[in-house]
């Protein structure tokens, strides 16, 4: 939804980060729309959507 800002603003980084989630957690479609959304960063977007994903790993241990 971040990604194409359905039901709110579009937010490249943010898709980044929850897709990067979900294909370290083995989604089937995830790495795709992952390698989408970084087709559309500059590598700045890309690293902090890195970031973004490191610090939610760290703020939900066991993935909750």
């Amino acid at each position: 939804m971040y990604g194409t800002g359905q039901g709110g603003p579009e937010d490249i980084v943010l898709a980044y980060m929850w897709w990067d989630l979900a294909a370290a957690q083995g989604v089937e479609d995830a790495q795709d729309n992952k390698d989408i959304a970084e087709s559309r960063m500059t590598r700045e977007q890309i690293a902090e959507g890195q970031r973004l994903s490191r610090e939610w790993i760290a703020a939900h241990p066991g993935g909750n």
